[in-house]
């Protein structure tokens, strides 16, 4: 995924919420609404996530110093990871409280109206948002499942959008259904259920969010198919005859590490070996253009030496 291609996604993601924060706090003013006011702010908490994200991106693309050798690349993954205790805190946690205040304190609504008419707004540019984010993901997505995409993503912007939209599709639904019911029976407690099914799931994608971008910060291995092709692109059988260990590493979205030990044939000079050094680097960096830190250590071949170190990218894991 490039940086620009999430960075539509966030911004579209980002004028949606605080067009729709802004009319589900007048809703809730209006009625009084619990779900309103948990919506208003999920919506508010969406757009500080959309805000760390851009904030993040940028960070992100600092020159190389001295203190930070290999970059900031992974900068997206410290403020996509903020993204989800953000989420978890502010919407998640307050619409739980808020949620049981309601059910434990209910009340009427004062004029129903107003909550639907945002309801249904909200929807429609929710949807857009959500169409925005999904017709950047393709690109990036392939033949993949979206469950799988979401979990492999190397960038965490379109998964967290994708998130975030899904989830305030389905909060709205929520929160349409709880007003809905207190409209229909005049009983306020199902406006504190909504909310509280609001948070539930506000707090579950959080958690899920968590998990996924707390694997990024630990730092993840390129994809099998990344790899497999890294390892074709070593290999030229005249002067590297094969890849004895390897090793991968993010160092963010579209940055990649690659540290490899070599065989090379043990009749070649110093300087033919530096020359098989230097085409083995192209030829990978051709293959993989995000492969732009690159280790070679050329060594002869030893089939005891190769059995006494596994290599984990050969097997494809997951999170």
């Amino acid at each position: 995924m490039s940086t620009s291609g999430g960075s539509k996604a966030v911004v579209a993601a980002l004028s949606a919420n605080l067009a729709i924060a802004a009319s589900k706090f007048v809703a809730f003013a209006v009625s009084g609404s619990s779900s309103m006011l948990a919506e208003g702010v999920h919506s508010v908490a969406d757009s500080g996530n959309q805000i760390l994200l851009l904030v993040g991106g940028r960070k992100s693309r600092r020159v190389a110093d001295e203190e930070h050798p290999f970059g900031y690349g992974r900068e997206r993954y410290v403020f996509g990871f903020l993204v989800s205790i953000v989420l978890f805190t502010i919407g998640g946690v307050f619409a739980l409280y808020e949620g049981y205040d309601k059910v434990v304190h209910p009340h009427k609504l004062d004029d129903w109206a107003w909550p639907v008419g945002v309801l249904l707004f909200a929807i429609i540019a929710e949807g857009y948002s959500f169409r925005t984010a999904v017709g950047e993901s393709r690109h990036s997505k392939g033949k993949q499942s979206w469950v799988s995409f979401v979990r492999t993503a190397k960038a965490p912007e379109l998964p967290v959008v994708l998130f975030e939209d899904f989830g305030a599709l389905i909060g709205l639904v929520f929160a349409m259904a709880g007003v809905g019911l207190s409209v229909a029976t005049g009983n306020g407690v199902w406006d504190g259920v909504g909310t509280l099914a609001i948070g539930s799931l506000l707090v579950c994608i959080a958690l899920v969010l968590a998990v996924e971008t707390k694997s990024l910060l630990l730092g993840e291995a390129a994809s099998p198919a990344v790899v497999a092709g890294i390892r074709t692109a070593l290999v030229d059988g005249v002067k590297v005859t094969r890849v004895i260990h390897m090793r991968t590493l993010h160092l963010g979205p579209e940055e990649l590490l690659v540290a490899a030990k070599i065989a090379v044939r043990p009749e070649l000079t110093a300087a033919g070996v530096a020359e098989a050094i230097n085409a083995a680097e192209k030829r990978v960096r051709a293959a993989e253009p995000i492969a732009r830190v690159i280790y070679l250590e050329p060594d002869i071949y030893s089939a005891a030496e190769a059995a006494a170190g596994p290599d984990p990218d050969a097997t494809p894991g997951g999170r």
